[in-house]
């Protein structure tokens, strides 16, 4: 294994194979990895509020990402309530959870998964000790994201992606 702990958080609006993609790599590359799925975020009321489907609840991003971590003897589920964090201006404020994830991974966290490129500042920040692995960030394996799944109109195309 390459790293002892990592963590791989998001709100999963919805949960697709992209995600599994990079739990997936996750796993493979540490001993311990924390799915945490931040739930209460300004992002997540106005998508809630705009575009709800089943596939969007919180029951069942729960669910899902619970049955992909348990394939993985080294996965652990968390849920983080983002809600009362929040700025004056109601945006998310990705310092003050922080600490609440450093309260679940502890002190010392090895490498934090993304496919975002642009999360970097953040990670160097939260987490100086940790390399900021970058998972298919030009969506070459699975060349999808939430918001594009959240604009489709076609149920069947919608299937194809979600876990």
């Amino acid at each position: 294994m390459k790293y002892d702990i990592g963590m791989y958080g998001g709100k999963f609006l919805p949960l697709h194979k992209g995600h599994n993609y990079c739990i997936e790599t996750a796993c493979k590359e540490c001993k311990k990895v924390y799915v945490i799925l931040f739930s209460g975020g300004a992002d997540e009321e106005k998508v809630l509020m705009n575009n709800y489907d089943e596939y969007l609840s919180l029951e069942s991003r729960i669910k899902h990402v619970k049955n992909i971590i348990n394939n993985y003897d080294n996965a652990e589920f968390v849920l983080i309530d983002v809600s009362k964090l929040r700025l004056d201006d109601g945006s998310e404020d990705w310092d003050a959870e922080t600490p609440l994830v450093r309260n679940v991974v502890g002190p010392k966290l090895d490498a934090v998964y993304s496919s975002e490129p642009s999360y970097e500042e953040y990670f160097n920040r939260a987490y100086p000790e940790a390399t900021h692995r970058i998972v298919d960030y030009k969506r070459i394996h699975y060349p999808i994201s939430g918001t594009k799944i959240r604009n489709m109109k076609n149920r069947e195309e919608v299937k194809k992606w979600i876990i």
